[in-house]
C-alpha cells in the first residue's frame, strides 16, 4: 500500500495505547483489560475482544475465571521480562498485554533490586535514603520499554492493572480530603502515569448521605445508588486519579466498565475529533 499523508496521520491517531487501570478490589480490572463485554443482565457476553496476553505476577489470580491466554505465573520481575520478550521475538495474534498487576509486580522489582545489592530491604539499598526506590525506576524503566517495543514493532496495546489505597491529601489551598492513590511507590506511580496515554479509574458509584446518630450528632454514610453497576471513570478528580493524552483526553468523564462501551467512546472520540480537523 502507498503511504500517504492521510495514512500517516491515520497511523497516529490509531497507534496502540499505553494505558493503566485503577480500582479498587474486584471490580472488574481484569475483565476489563481482557476486553469482556456484558449484556443487559450484567451477565458476561464476550471475553478477548482486544485480543489479550495476559502476564499474571505472584500474588493475583484475577484471570483464574477467564477464558483468555495467559502466561505462567511470574514469580520473578525478569519473568515479567522474559514474557514480553517472549511475545516480542515470535509471532502471534495478540493485541494486547495485561500486565496483572503491577501492584503485584512491585514486590518483584523489589526482589531484583534487592539481590542485585545482596540486602534484605530495599530500604537497606545503597545504605538507605530511598536509595532503593530510585534504584528500582530503572527497573520499571526496562519494563516500559520492552512494552514500547511491542507498541513500535507489533502494534500492541499494553494494559498495566493497579490497586489504590486511601489516601489522605493535604491541600494547602483548601479543605484536605481522602483521595485514592495507586498502592505503588510514588516515583514509580509518577512514572507510569508519565508513560501512559490514557488512565482510568473503576468504581463503583456512592452517594454520601449524612445520618443523625443522637446528640445532634451527624455521620456520614457511604450509599451505593446503583445496585452494584460498575463505572469507569476517565478524566482526573480530587477523590481519583485519571486522564488521556489526544483522543483520550476527549472520553466521557464515564463509562459503564464495559470494553465494547470502551472502544466505542473511543470511535465517536476519534470522530468527533476528524470532524472538528476538517471544519
Amino acid at each position: 500500500t502507498m503511504i500517504t499523508l492521510e495514512s500517516l496521520s491515520k497511523g497516529q491517531q490509531t497507534r496502540a495505547p499505553r494505558m493503566v487501570i485503577l480500582g479498587v478490589e474486584k471490580i472488574g480490572k481484569t475483565s476489563f483489560a481482557c476486553g469482556c463485554h456484558f449484556d443487559e443482565t450484567g451477565a458476561l457476553a464476550e471475553t478477548g475482544l482486544n485480543a489479550p496476553v495476559v502476564i499474571p505476577c505472584k500474588g493475583e489470580e484475577g484471570t483464574d475465571s477467564l477464558d483468555v491466554t495467559t502466561f505462567p505465573t511470574a514469580n520473578t520481575a525478569e519473568e515479567v521480562i522474559e514474557s514480553i520478550g517472549a511475545l516480542f521475538n515470535e509471532d502471534h495474534d495478540f493485541k494486547t498485554v495485561v500486565i496483572d498487576s503491577a501492584s503485584a509486580l512491585e514486590p518483584l522489582v523489589f526482589d531484583a533490586i534487592c539481590r542485585a545489592h545482596n540486602v534484605k530491604s530495599i530500604e537497606e539499598v545503597g545504605g538507605g535514603y530511598g536509595k532503593g526506590y530510585v534504584e528500582s525506576l530503572r527497573q520499571w524503566r526496562d519494563i516500559l520499554s520492552g512494552l514500547d517495543a511491542l507498541r513500535a514493532e507489533k502494534n500492541m496495546a499494553s494494559i498495566l492493572i493497579g490497586h489504590v489505597k486511601v489516601k489522605r491529601f493535604d491541600d494547602p489551598t483548601g479543605d484536605s480530603y481522602d483521595t485514592y492513590a495507586w498502592d505503588i511507590n510514588d516515583k514509580a506511580a509518577s512514572l507510569i502515569y508519565r508513560w501512559a496515554d490514557v488512565i482510568l479509574f473503576a468504581n463503583t458509584k456512592a452517594q454520601v448521605r449524612k445520618e443523625e446518630v443522637g446528640f445532634k450528632k451527624e455521620k456520614k454514610r457511604a450509599i451505593d445508588t446503583t445496585g452494584g453497576r460498575r463505572f469507569l471513570f476517565t478524566q482526573k478528580r480530587p477523590a481519583h486519579p485519571g486522564g488521556g493524552r489526544g483522543v483520550f483526553g476527549q472520553l466521557p468523564y464515564e463509562l459503564p466498565l464495559d470494553w465494547q462501551i470502551f472502544e466505542n467512546a473511543i470511535a465517536d472520540a476519534m470522530h468527533n475529533q476528524n470532524t472538528n480537523q476538517g471544519e
